[in-house]
Formats: C-alpha cells, structure tokens, sequence
C-alpha cells in the first residue's frame, strides 16, 4: 500500500529563495487559470447559445505557455512542472465542485498555504534529497531506503518547509489484545472506548487561545507590510502551526494505538458539519478534529490488519441502554450519566455509548465491557 512520508527540509538562503519563487509561480498559475475559467463560465451562463468549452488541464497549460509565461520572465528562473501541477490540481477542484463535492475554488494569497509541487529528476539521499532547479536540500531526519518518488510536494508552514511524497509499504499486521472495540468520540475526552479506557483530547487550541489573541491583540495597530508587522504575523504563524502539531500529535498516537490493538474498532458516522453549525460547541468541536481522526484511523486500519466499521448516525448510541436494550425518548447534553429507568443500570454516559457500539457489531460484550466467556468464569 501507499502511504506518505513527509518531514521538514533544512535549506540555505538561496534555496529558500528559490523554494519561495517556486510556490509564487505555482500560486500566480493558479489563480490566473481560476481567472480565466470564472470568466468562461460566467460567459457561458449569459450567452448559453454560444457557449465556450470549458477548459482541461492541457488547455489551461497550452494558454498559460503562450499568453502568460511571454510576459512573466520569472516563470522561466523555476521548474515548469510548478505550474503544471497547479492547474492540474485546479481542474480536479472544478471537477469536485460541478460534481457538487466542494464548492468553488478560491483565489490563492501569498503567504497562506504556500506549496507546489515537482517532478523529474529526484533522488533521494541519507539525510538529503535533490529536487529538479533547486540542487540537494538537506533534511532534519533521515530518508528512507531505496525510495525513488516519481513527484514530491513542498509546503510552507509560518517560516518553515516541508515535503511529502508517496512510498511503498507493506502491511505491519500486528497481534491484536481485544476483538471488538466501540469509540465515542466527545467534545469533554476526545474518545471512551468500550473497554473503559478514556483518552483526554489535547485541546492544544483552547490552552493557547490566550496567547494567540495576546499576539493578534498586539498587531493590530502596526502598519500592514511594514517589518513589525511581518514580525508579528510570523509569530503568529508559528503558533497556529504548533497547535495544529499538538493536536495531529495526539491523535496519530490515538489511531496507532486502536489500530495496532484492535480487531474491529467501531466508530459513528458523525455529522461535524452539523456540529460545527452549533455556536456552542463549534470551538471545542474543531479543537477535536474528529475528521482527521477518522481519516488517520481508516488507512492505519489498513496498514496494521484491522477492520474499521461505521455506524449509522442515527443508531441512538448514547440513548440506549448497553444492559436491557431500552431507548429513552431524550437524553440531555447536559447528563453525563447515563441511568436506565427500566433496569436501573446506571453508567458514564459516553462509556454507555461505547458499549452500545460495540455490541452493535458483536454479541460478545455485555454492560461491564468484558467478554460473555470471561464473565462465565
């Protein structure tokens, strides 16, 4: 299988200037193609009888090579596959919005997600990797053995670059200690498993929240672009990037442990867009990242042998009793036990809805959490 690797590279000053130029390049195609098949669609939409194609990739590159890159002497100092890649990524981007996946791509700002991708001539070394136009970067950790990716793509993070390619894996399938496992991910713990373990998010945004309006407190009287403002807005940078790295830390080490551990590990399909439309719970929700998680967890499944199911948004997991089976009619976000008035069985709730989801998948586990055979003896 397919997995990514990516690290950070730790260029000179005269390859991060070319890396910059690189990202300029590709954000400059993009947004030019974006310009010109706005313009198309919206002379399709008043004039329908004389209705211009739409344009591919090719067409998009085939135009860029004879009105753009004439007049922008700049576009020769990179790599031409930069901007190749990023009209290529523009078409897929229209793709998924006509098929009502996404909605429209946005133009692209300088200094926001600066990336681009490369192809050609790349190897890679022990602690280092040559990039077509660019030379040998050296990177902070070692490379892996005997890879050759066919293309990599470079991304900027505050004052820092990153790339990723893709590298051939086989599967790690690991001795698992439990069959079956339910998850009930929460905004209060991050997950309760069906066994009783709790996992506590690491709410990296909520802890640095403080110190993140300090510092945009701080900036906003300093005149845009002036050093002190680029200063500032770096600082910034920095600390967005390292919650987001708290957080992605907390739920790799999350995923790897269900994945490696677990037979079945049984999940909700969550609605987040619907969560994230609640005002009170917006905040807590993102800082959860309960869709990176269900993405880290579907392809670690994969790598370490185990099988991941969804369940039903609306299979009443927290409402349901995991002892006698009875649905109450509501069940208040504000009661954090869960107490069955027809059994009298009384439980955490989140833990309730763990158990329900695993039994949902498997007979074998009762209210306790345990096995039928365990409770046997």
């Amino acid at each position: 299988m397919l997995l990514g690797f990516k690290t950070e590279l730790h260029p000179n000053n005269q390859q991060k200037t070319l890396l910059a130029k690189h990202a300029g390049v590709a954000r400059h195609a993009w947004n030019w193609g974006l310009w010109l098949t706005r313009n198309i669609l919206n002379h399709n939409q008043r004039h329908p009888d004389s209705k211009l194609k739409f344009p591919t990739a090719i067409d998009l590159h085939k135009l860029l090579v004879a009105m753009v890159k004439p007049k922008n002497y700049w576009y020769y100092e990179v790599s031409k596959t930069a901007p190749q890649y990023a009209l290529r990524y523009l078409s897929s981007a229209w793709k998924r919005c006509f098929n009502k996946i996404s909605g429209q791509p946005k133009f692209k700002k300088k200094g926001r997600d600066d990336s681009f991708t490369l192809d050609g001539s790349i190897t890679v070394g022990f602690n280092r990797i040559k990039l077509p136009r660019i030379g040998w970067v050296k990177t902070f950790e070692i490379l892996p053995d005997n890879v050759t990716p066919k293309s990599v793509t470079i991304s900027k993070k505050a004052d820092r670059w990153f790339i990723s390619f893709k590298i051939e894996t086989e599967p790690q399938v690991t001795d698992k200690s439990v069959d079956v496992v339910g998850v009930d991910l929460g905004v209060k713990s991050l997950a309760t498993l069906s066994t009783g373990e709790v996992f506590v998010g690491a709410k990296s945004y909520k802890k640095l929240e403080s110190k993140l309006s300090r510092l945009q407190y701080l900036n906003r009287n300093k005149t845009k672009f002036s050093n002190n403002w680029k200063k500032a807005q770096l600082k910034i940078a920095r600390l967005h990037t390292k919650i987001a790295d708290i957080r992605k830390d907390t739920l790799h080490k999350l995923t790897t442990y269900l994945a490696k551990n677990h037979s079945q590990i049984v999940i909700e399909d969550l609605n987040v867009s619907g969560m994230m439309s609640n005002h009170k719970l917006a905040k807590a929700v993102a800082d959860m990242s309960f869709y990176e998680f269900r993405r880290q967890l579907e392809y670690k499944c994969e790598l370490y042998g185990s099988e991941l199911i969804i369940i039903d948004r609306w299979f009443p997991s927290s409402k349901t009793c995991s002892r006698c089976g009875t649905v109450k009619e509501s069940l208040l976000l504000s009661e954090r036990v869960f107490e069955c008035e027809n059994c009298g069985f009384s439980c955490d709730r989140d833990l309730n809805a763990g158990l329900n989801l695993a039994m949902a998948v498997s007979s074998t586990v009762n209210a306790c959490g345990l096995d039928n055979a365990d409770v046997a003896r």
